[in-house]
């Protein structure tokens, strides 16, 4: 009955706040420049993005890796030894290098549609599960942070009617039907969609953090102190982050109490 109970308060805690960051990140009307309104369509555009991807690598080589040389040398020499696990989404705007602003070999990354994490044994064959498994036994990690986002569009998926050529999404967003289902339970009809997503958003990782905790290698290492497990929430707008604070359930500002970061698994 208590886990009900702090799912209920979780989900209301989220709501409010939720409701106050709307307020504050009311948009504001703005003027774009129309110089290239009337710019020519090009007829080789798929020439020119390969180009352009061309010319990016090379600025990365030129650039990046000559900054960086020593660390992929070393790394090259000693192997990779990542302390952090990042669950993010697929989403292009949600990059978890630049989140962390990491350097290479500090992190070992899976993203997914919506972060999700099948649980254990979804499938016969899956590659979330196995690169879990290779984190913690194998590189021995010792922090799995899941990530969530506003505007992901896989959170906004669960409430519309797909179509059905889209049959292997669909199966895949099942994996968010919990929080969109105890979403709803809280929510009023009076409830605006960005708030509803906002809220089913962070209610997932929540999910997907107790998914974490069926895989027996993962439960056995953070039960004994060894593998640490965190909720983050990435506003795209403000690049804030804010983590899951099991005590309060709610999510607080991440640089504002940097002492309890640590997010433990939700029984």
């Amino acid at each position: 009955m208590r886990y009900i109970l702090a799912w209920f308060f979780c989900i209301s805690a989220l709501f409010e706040l939720s409701a106050q960051q709307t307020q504050q990140n009311q948009p504001q009307n703005t003027t774009v420049s129309g110089s290239n309104l009337n710019a020519p369509a090009t007829e080789n555009k798929l020439l020119i993005d390969t180009l352009n991807a061309a010319r990016s690598h090379q600025e990365f080589r030129d650039l990046y890796f000559k900054q960086h040389e020593a660390d992929f040398v070393r790394l090259v020499k000693e192997g990779q030894n990542p302390r952090t696990l990042f669950i993010g989404c697929s989403d292009s705007r949600v990059i978890p290098e630049l989140i962390l602003f990491s350097r290479p070999g500090e992190l070992f990354v899976i993203r997914t549609a919506g972060n999700f994490v099948p649980p254990y044994r979804f499938q016969n064959v899956d590659g979330v599960a196995a690169t879990i498994q290779y984190a913690v036994d194998v590189l021995n990690i010792r922090h799995i942070i899941v990530c969530g986002h506003t505007h992901c569009g896989a959170i906004e998926g669960l409430f519309k009617d797909l179509p059905p050529s889209l049959d292997v999404l669909q199966n895949w967003l099942k994996l968010g039907e919990k929080a969109k289902r105890m979403t709803l339970l809280a929510a009023k009809p009076s409830t605006p969609k960005s708030e509803l997503y906002n809220t089913a958003g962070e209610v997932s990782v929540i999910v997907q953090l107790e998914n974490l905790m069926t895989f027996p290698f993962v439960k056995k290492r953070v039960e004994e102190g060894k593998l640490e497990l965190h909720g983050w929430y990435f506003d795209i707008e403000s690049a804030a982050v804010s983590y899951y604070n099991t005590e309060q359930y709610r999510f607080l500002p991440l640089l504002k109490d940097q002492s309890s970061v640590h997010v433990s698994y939700v029984d």
